[in-house]
């Protein structure tokens, strides 16, 4: 009998927004699970939900009845995850919980049906955990590090957090083997012309954003090593035969020695594969760094510039400055790398004029692409932390993400559509010229207009609370 079956909540026909982006990859977390479980001799089934749906999962669920179900959540997939457990417990399924959402509201989980949440990383959590839900089933896992549960008296306890991986080049590749990776190569190279796989070289992000989640790997980084990453690379190359690939590390460039070296051994490995990864501009103020990630093939890098305004990055803790943006926006593409950036709206203290100045710098930095989306509160965050009770519940916790918060004292979301119509109209006219871009301009003073009636005293309301968890000592 299978020890554990393995799943997400992410099934992309329920996403008309990732239908239209259609950019899928694999769930590198769960695959590292069900590699390290593998290792110590645990049955392991991976059920990936990208391409499937709801039913065809609780088919599986109802063939084999009783078993333990461990599902990984994210920010997005709240509803589905809830959808999941309800559908497995009435199979009779343990249902175990991981990922930055579970871990950051497993009192909530545990309340709606879920046994057991694993906060932190998850591969020797599980590996002990597995054997203990055995024994002693769901409800007595006191000293089981990195876990919550509810106790034989339906009090919620969260046992000590687990120490981290030090070493994570120990940790066996993803099993790639549990799922149709080439799916998705197929599906990249469908819609897009390249077929991609992903990867990681590290974990983790000590950067202290205000607004960022570190739920799973903490504030720290951990670098895999150049050979190994390298070995994962061609192995990645020889099996998938993709045309590119995502390193999807927190921050690619972080350690300027790792990406020197990094870049040597592919070239003396004659291994060059086309990728886009993210960075922090801060890490990329020197040539050096830029020509590491030339030869490298990088052929795109969204920096995270976030706001065009130097107060809101101070609030927010970035430790980053403006001009350090412009110049790594600039500097990459003078390498011949395309520059994505991230952009948000709405952090605490955001006026017009900061928005303004965010209008000024993608104007400026002109990136060859940019996303924008509005501040939201995760929970345990700094940023959360500091909004307090102005934190406003807008629907039913079960079938909203912390996206859909309202902040009160905040402008109305509907002034952030008109800074983003704003924001792309002033770019478009501003690559076009004067006399081409005259539409453009005319619109792009349109939502500037809009965006200043509506910047009055936005409303209040009330919001509500959490229950509370008792940790273990």
């Amino acid at each position: 009998m299978t020890d554990i079956l393995l799943t997400h909540g992410f099934f992309l026909h329920e996403d008309p927004k990732e239908q239209e982006v259609m950019k899928p990859y694999p769930p590198l977390g769960l695959l590292y699970v069900a590699a390290y479980l593998r290792r110590h001799g645990l049955s392991v089934e991976v059920f990936d939900a990208t391409f499937s749906t709801r039913d065809a999962l609780a088919a599986r669920l109802a063939a084999t009845p009783g078993g333990v179900l461990g599902v990984y959540t994210n920010l997005i997939t709240r509803a589905a995850a809830l959808d999941l457990v309800a559908r497995a417990k009435t199979y009779g399924w343990t249902v175990v919980l991981g990922g930055p959402e579970a871990a950051n509201y497993p009192a909530e989980y545990l309340a709606r049906g879920a046994d057991v949440v694993v906060f932190g990383e998850g591969e020797e959590t599980m590996v002990e955990l597995l054997p203990a839900l055995a024994a002693r089933g769901p409800h007595r896992l006191h000293g089981i590090a990195g876990t919550a549960f509810r106790d034989d008296s339906g009090v919620v306890v969260a046992n000590p957090d687990r120490a981290q991986i030090d070493d994570i080049d120990a940790l066996p590749w993803p099993d790639r083997d549990a799922i149709d990776v080439g799916r998705y190569v197929d599906v990249w190279r469908t819609h897009h012309g390249m077929g991609s796989v992903n990867l990681i070289t590290g974990r983790g992000c000590p950067y202290r954003c205000r607004w960022c989640s570190h739920a799973v790997f903490g504030y720290t980084h951990r670098r895999r090593t150049v050979g190994g990453t390298a070995d994962e690379l061609a192995f990645l190359v020889e099996r998938y035969r993709p045309d590119m690939v995502w390193y999807a590390d927190d921050v690619f460039t972080i350690n300027h020695r790792w990406l020197y070296e990094y870049a040597a051994e592919l070239k003396r490995r004659g291994l060059r594969v086309p990728f886009e990864t993210i960075s922090r501009a801060d890490r990329m103020m020197k040539d050096e760094v830029l020509r590491a990630l030339a030869d490298l093939g990088c052929w795109r890098i969204w920096i995270g510039a976030e706001s065009g305004s130097q107060r809101i990055l101070d609030a927010m803790e970035r430790g980053v400055t403006v001009e350090q943006v412009l110049f790594a926006a600039r500097a990459a593409q003078r390498y011949g790398i395309q520059v994505g950036m991230f952009l948000m709206w709405g952090y605490e203290g955001e006026t017009v004029d900061d928005i303004a100045a965010t209008v000024d710098l993608v104007k400026r930095a002109a990136p060859d692409t940019f996303l924008t989306t509005v501040a939201y509160p995760i929970k345990n965050t700094p940023y959360s932390e500091s909004l307090g009770d102005r934190i406003v519940a807008t629907r039913d916790w079960a079938q909203a993400t912390d996206r859909d918060y309202e902040v009160r004292g905040r402008y109305p979301r509907e002034l952030y559509r008109h800074a983003d119509r704003w924001l792309r109209q002033e770019v478009a006219a501003h690559q076009l010229g004067a006399t081409d871009g005259a539409a453009a301009r005319a619109e792009a003073l349109q939502a500037r207009a809009a965006l200043l009636a509506l910047a009055g005293p936005p409303q209040r309301a009330e919001t509500n609370t959490a229950p509370a968890v008792r940790r273990a000592p």
